[in-house]
């Protein structure tokens, strides 16, 4: 990883984020019979509602509204599903597991944002975890289907690792670009075990009633 440029990482953990967030929205609209148009926005929305959500937070920038880039790249990249032979995007879970790369990649780019932009650490987290998650959850809620934060599957958590062990390595001195794979590499492989054996936390049951 020596030689490599911080910046560059960085940068290529938010294309990545966005590029896989919008494929899965796109795969999402194909799966429920949608029209081009709704693949298109669903793309667009679920690539770049997380980062929206973090930018208006954080008080920078909307960063898609300041880079025509990245409409069109979530655009083509709906384009590319629509005209892709149905049997490829049916395929397994490829619409969970884009969403994992997403979410893990997104988690990073986004704390590393919020702490370039003065955030301090721990709300800096909270924004990884939103940058990471919320894309989906919009999706989700436009689809008409239950959203994955509202499931006991392990989701939110590995967003948290993604950016935990992003902050930890930092602080560390492991610098940029280690510590941003590294993070992005534990929150996909932690979202990638929940999908593969259904991994999930407790979930609350209440006090027992007292007789």
């Amino acid at each position: 990883m020596l030689g490599i440029d911080n910046g560059l990482i960085i940068r290529l953990l938010d294309l990545a984020g966005i590029g896989v967030f919008a494929l899965s929205g796109a795969l999402m609209a194909v799966r429920l019979r949608q029209t081009l148009v709704t693949a298109c926005f669903f793309a667009l929305v679920t690539g770049v509602g997380g980062g929206s959500v973090r930018d208006l937070l954080i008080g920078a920038p909307v960063f898609w509204v300041q880079d025509g880039a990245i409409a069109a790249v979530c655009i083509a990249i709906a384009l590319t599903v629509w005209a892709t032979p149905e049997r490829w995007w049916q395929q397994g879970q490829l619409l969970e597991w884009a969403d994992a790369a997403g979410l893990a990649a997104y988690a990073v780019f986004g704390t590393a944002k919020a702490l370039a932009w003065g955030v301090p650490p721990v709300p800096a987290l909270m924004m990884g975890v939103i940058t990471g998650c919320v894309g989906g959850t919009i999706r989700d809620i436009l689809a008409g289907v239950p959203s994955i934060i509202m499931r006991p599957e392990i989701y939110v958590t590995a967003a948290a690792l993604a950016s935990g062990l992003y902050l930890i390595l930092l602080w560390l001195g492991l610098g940029t670009a280690i510590a941003a794979v590294a993070g992005a590499l534990a929150g996909f492989i932690l979202r990638g075990a929940a999908i593969r054996w259904s991994l999930a936390l407790p979930t609350y049951r209440g006090p027992r009633e007292s007789r």
